[in-house]
């Protein structure tokens, strides 16, 4: 009697989850259909929600770069790892000692 009722829940529980997938597949659909500037009938901000990351102090999109990384060879990568690896193992040494 319990495997009955596990398999009972467990099939309107896909049943369910299956039904939501269409709903949303759907819904995304339509909203891959409506122009870009179309105004929405949901009660949607008329501003999208920004990280905060992005905004500044006052509110206002920063548009300068988060961060600039610039390229090096793998030569002057793998020194800077080994001085690094040096300096932190040296400073580990004369403390045990």
């Amino acid at each position: 009697m319990l495997h009955l009722l596990y398999i009972f829940a467990f099939t309107v529980l896909a049943v369910l989850a299956v039904a939501n997938l269409i709903r949303n597949l759907i819904s995304l659909g339509i909203e891959a259909r409506r122009p870009a500037g179309a105004a929405s009938t949901l009660s949607e901000p008329s501003r999208p929600a920004m990280h905060p990351e992005l905004l500044d102090d006052s509110g206002n999109v920063l548009d300068e770069p988060l961060l600039v990384m610039r390229s090096i060879s793998i030569k002057d990568a793998r020194e800077q790892l080994d001085a690094l690896y040096e300096s932190s193992s040296s400073g580990d040494d004369s403390k045990d000692e």
